[in-house]
């Protein structure tokens, strides 16, 4: 029985934290930090190893990270501020998909969330033919972490986006 309440527990516990919905890496293209603890950052290292120089960190869900190349399971990437190497399994890659709000009732709006739960603050109200909008590599449950009109950040339930 006490088994069976530590597997439930830790299945509640991974549900509710954000995850990469997956850990794609492609060459040339937007990527952000994931597969880490929330509080934790990455290391950017001179060389593609654990044991090079550190030259720069990236915090839990940062984005803007552009992959040059990859060797084995180290990236180089660059940020407006640093350039060097990070492993693969850390950085996952931005949907090129763009999507669109639909499913929202006339004269209703989508909620742009600051975070994946109906009683976080709304942030932004999206209107019912809402486009350009692009996914983010977190999900929880129904909640996908999305970018609205190039900056714009937030949680909205998936079912109200369908592709362009």
């Amino acid at each position: 029985m006490l088994r069976f309440l530590m597997v439930g527990a830790m299945m509640a516990l991974a549900m509710s934290v954000p995850t990469a919905a997956s850990a794609q890496v492609v060459e040339g293209e937007e990527h952000c930090v994931v597969n880490i603890q929330t509080s934790d950052v990455l290391n950017v290292r001179a060389k593609p190893s654990a044991s090079a120089k550190l030259i720069a960190t990236l915090d839990y869900a940062e984005c803007g990270v552009i992959v040059d190349t990859c060797a084995g399971n180290w990236c180089l990437i660059d940020t407006d501020y640093a350039t060097g190497w990070v492993n693969g399994k850390y950085i996952a890659m931005v949907s090129p998909a763009l999507y669109c709000v639909t499913g929202v009732a006339q004269g209703d709006k989508l909620n742009l969330r600051a975070y994946p739960a109906t009683s976080s603050k709304v942030i932004a109200k999206l209107g019912r033919h809402q486009c350009e909008i692009a996914f983010l590599p977190y999900a929880v449950g129904s909640w996908q972490k999305i970018r609205v009109e190039g900056d714009l950040e937030g949680w909205v339930n998936r079912k109200y986006l369908s592709g362009e």
